[in-house]
């Protein structure tokens, strides 16, 4: 194990032993494995079910159903693509499916060089720039498939 890997270890076991008699303890151990890891890879919740004499099925099943929880490492890009009534009316999905044509990776997944995440997401709020993305805390509105390529080239420099 690496030292940074040790100290990560050390110091959710920090965590683990202040939490773990506190009622409802679960989700903040979780949430700050999370925060120290960047997200909650298998030896985690492995590590954290019998810290805490539970079932590793428990942990698992809290981290599939809170979209909060990652179970793989996000990227240094997160492109977030909105799918709510406006932005798929007016083409999302085509905007999606270019993404993960140049990406080559589903929505939901990283690009195996950690760069990007795509995720498709409900509402950015941004209704009037239909169809719209985010990479990161950058807006891309009205956007066409054509223009993903050189919008991910951007972040490829």
């Amino acid at each position: 194990m690496s030292l940074e890997n040790k100290e990560k270890y050390e110091a959710l076991q920090n965590v683990i032993d202040e939490l773990k008699n506190e009622p409802g303890a679960l989700m903040p151990i979780m949430q700050r494995a999370q925060d120290i890891f960047g997200y909650l890879p298998e030896d985690v919740q492995n590590y954290i079910a019998k810290e805490l004499d539970i079932p590793v099925s428990d942990i698992y099943g809290v981290a599939t159903f809170y979209a909060q929880f990652n179970l793989e490492p996000k990227g240094k890009y997160i492109i977030s693509v909105c799918m709510g009534t406006a932005c798929y009316v007016k083409g999302s999905q085509l905007v999606l499916d270019k993404l993960e044509e140049v990406l080559e990776i589903p929505a939901g997944r990283t690009t195996a060089d950690g760069l990007f995440t795509l995720n498709a997401t409900r509402c950015l709020g941004a209704c009037g720039l239909a169809p719209v993305i985010m990479v990161n805390d950058d807006v891309y509105g009205r956007l066409t498939p054509d223009q993903i390529p050189a919008i991910i080239e951007k972040y490829r420099r």
